[in-house]
């Protein structure tokens, strides 16, 4: 296998070979370097590459396989932690560039998982300042770029991690997800990506500033991968608000399992937000007749989210002000959600609100199964697109543009991305599968399901080749 192949190989797959000893994990982490080097100029997918630390622990790594073979799932593969979590030792901006010498002094609950299932880390991937916008263009750094075409967005917050996997720059990588920001990223760039239930993935030592809506998850190439990982990010911290236990069997396992006859309910319309272009609602109708053809029963229908839209952008947009930085040290938009933010009352007043309809919408599902819907409202903007509008029209597109993705969040849904084929500009095409209450293992079986009959492995971006 040659080194572009290898550094298109599924995670675990990776994991193997190491256990194998066909490939070792200093091999590995000096290709992934390697194309870092010479892509990651263009693509922007990494604000910080730890180089130094990479191969200290890959040539670690590398030793103890001569002298155990007790090796944890995914030792020695590399892998990529997004900017907004911090790495003892690493810097973490949050995508401010008044923050490039922050150096954390602590691991978040999600790194310590990672490093404990034996990842390497290679850097930390391009957020948009604060995770709050669906692109990853903070000023002062270069802007994220889509790996399929470098004119467009890979999507935000989470869009370097998932331009780095779709590029070959990482071979899985971990986002967050608090409106879109994991499904968003990986639906313009053609790869899996998981927003788990809420309570499934710890957010210590921090604690969790906006109503349980935002989430670590992983993004990869199979859905495999990323039910993998998400197996090993999985689990109670001391002192967590809520979680949820473990599953049984493990959410890999999930991806053996054929689910019997489901009853899927579609939309390609966001009430009262507008409807899909005809791209998107293209790959949710395909996704459709697939799983007719798969033997699921199928119905379009879908509940009415108007009652969400203003309590979830007032819980939302409250996280700019927690930050705890500046006003004054933001871009344009975030310092116009800052002065937005209402009082103390005003928050706790809107999260009971997105409670209340949150529930209306979860009992949709005691008569479905799953819900499948787009994931965005139309295709990939280009970098910079909206760099000219003011704050408040550049937030009521993004309102617009990432309408299907805050129901999950906003009720503690799980939900995941797949991609589906390419759309009429030769950009990925995806779609969303939303669950029932921690029923990730559904959303994971049936993902896997839909990827055997229609495979993407073998798609990569001649950019990276």
């Amino acid at each position: 296998m040659n080194e572009t192949d290898l550094a298109f190989t599924p995670a675990l797959e990776l994991a193997q070979l190491i256990r194998r000893r066909e490939v070792s994990p200093l091999e590995l982490v000096e290709i992934y370097l390697e194309r870092i080097s010479r892509l990651n100029p263009q693509l922007g997918s990494y604000f910080t590459v730890t180089a130094d630390l990479a191969v200290a622990d890959a040539k670690a790594k590398t030793e103890l396989l001569t002298t155990t073979s007790e090796l944890p799932p995914f030792f020695g593969v590399p892998i990529s932690i997004k900017d907004l979590n911090a790495v003892a030792g690493v810097t973490c901006t949050y995508g401010n560039p008044a923050l490039v010498n922050n150096i954390a002094n602590y691991d978040d609950g999600v790194v310590i998982k990672i490093k404990q299932a034996g990842f390497t880390i290679l850097g930390k991937t391009a957020t948009s300042e604060l995770g709050s916008c669906p692109y990853s263009e903070p000023a002062g750094f270069p802007p994220a770029r889509n790996p399929w075409n470098l004119e467009y967005t890979p999507g935000g917050s989470s869009g370097g991690a998932a331009s780095s996997v779709a590029a070959g720059l990482s071979a899985i990588a971990q986002g967050s997800d608090g409106g879109g920001s994991i499904r968003g990223p990986a639906a313009c760039c053609g790869v899996v990506g998981i927003k788990p239930a809420r309570g499934r993935v710890t957010k210590a030592p921090v604690g969790d500033r906006l109503g349980g809506i935002a989430v670590s998850g992983p993004i990869a190439r199979t859905v495999a991968d990323a039910a993998a990982m998400l197996d090993v990010i999985s689990g109670y911290f001391s002192g967590d608000p809520y979680w949820l236990s473990d599953p049984q069997p493990s959410f890999l396992a999930a991806t053996q399992v054929k689910t019997s006859s489901l009853k899927i309910a579609f939309s390609t319309n966001i009430h009262p937000l507008g409807s899909a272009d005809e791209n998107c609602k293209q790959g949710v109708l395909q996704t459709v007749q697939l799983l007719e053809q798969l033997g699921h029963q199928v119905e379009e229908k879908c509940p009415d989210f108007s009652g969400l839209v203003e309590p979830f952008q007032i819980v939302w947009q409250t996280g700019v002000a927690a930050a705890g930085i500046p006003p004054e040290a933001l871009q344009p938009l975030n310092r116009w959600l800052f002065a937005r933010t209402g009082s103390a009352a005003e928050y706790l007043q809107a999260l009971a609100q997105m409670q209340i309809a949150s529930r209306q919408i979860v009992a949709f599902f005691d008569q479905i199964d799953v819900l499948v819907l787009p994931v965005y409202l139309h295709s990939p903007i280009r970098v910079d697109e909206w760099a000219d509008l003011s704050p408040e029209e550049t937030f009521q597109n993004i309102i617009n543009w990432v309408a299907p993705c805050p129901v999950a969040n906003a009720t503690g849904l799980p939900a995941i991305a797949i991609p589906v084929g390419f759309d009429s500009n030769g950009l990925p095409m995806s779609v969303q599968l939303v669950g029932k209450p921690a029923a990730e293992s559904t959303i994971i079986s049936l993902a896997a399901q839909l990827e055997a009959a229609n495979p993407w492995i073998h798609y990569r971006p001649a950019f990276a080749l």
